[in-house]
């Protein structure tokens, strides 16, 4: 017997938080019966049906695209440093959003950050009201890459880095490498250019890049995250921001 709330989510119908939520509204059918006791527990094989209400708030949830710059923070406010959804304003919508979607401030409730980038990078941020499309991004079993831009120096070595890197240092990066005492998932890394590296994540580790190059000796000048799962950052400029469209996915 599962939690109702944990099998919905499992089943990819919502989150756990948008389950009970539906479940309190009697949105939740399990055999043709409404189901509106939070911790009700089900088998497997039952039947669950969703009401139209349910479907409906769900696809009016938004998911939004950020070019973040340096020194806004992706979630709450700390330290004095604004966050990123504070761009999240008319006046800040990229024109080229191809979206067709009516900015609305109820877009801007319990929309939250789906993969965070530290003060220091920047690039694409998504945030999401889309319980699902977060799940798919930092979920425990999330498969999407996410691929970065990362400006390097390695010692004295602002020019040309790569002549000076040594070659069984980069095949660390690409696996081999622990942090905080568990072994790193395999990563693609290759040289851009002589002073920029791209590599390609499936997993986000609280400022992994940067702690990946300083244990193989590299500082890191700039970091830019330029794609997450099949959506790419695109032309889309520092500090403005677009809607996901209803023909993108991750």
């Amino acid at each position: 017997m599962l939690r109702l709330s944990k099998l919905m989510s499992e089943l990819g119908l919502c989150s756990r938080r948008e389950a009970d939520e539906w479940i309190e509204k009697g949105w939740v059918m399990v055999d043709g019966e409404v189901v509106d006791t939070l911790g009700t527990k089900v088998r497997p094989d039952q039947r669950i049906e969703i009401n139209p209400a349910a479907e409906a708030a769900q696809a009016s949830q938004v998911t939004v695209l950020i070019h973040k710059p340096v020194g806004l923070v992706s979630g709450q406010a700390e330290d004095g440093y604004q966050p990123a959804i504070t761009l999240v304003t008319p006046e800040n919508r990229w024109e080229g959003d191809q979206s067709e979607i009516r900015f609305s401030v109820a877009h801007l409730r319990q929309l939250a950050p789906a993969g965070r980038l530290d003060i220091d990078s920047t690039g694409l941020l998504v945030l999401t009201q889309d319980g699902r499309v977060a799940k798919q991004l930092i979920g425990g079993h999330s498969e999407i890459d996410k691929e970065y831009l990362v400006r390097v120096a390695y010692g004295e070595h602002t020019v040309d880095v790569e002549s000076h890197f040594p070659a069984e240092s980069l095949e660390l990066l690409c696996h081999g490498l622990s942090l905080d005492d568990q072994p790193l998932k395999p990563a693609q890394v290759n040289w851009q250019n002589g002073e920029q590296l791209r590599f390609v994540l499936r997993e986000g580790k609280k400022r992994q890049i940067r702690r990946m190059c300083e244990l193989v000796g590299l500082e890191v000048i700039g970091l830019k995250r330029v794609r997450m799962g099949q959506v790419m950052l695109g032309a889309l400029p520092p500090g403005q921001w677009r809607y996901l469209s209803a023909d993108e996915s991750f």
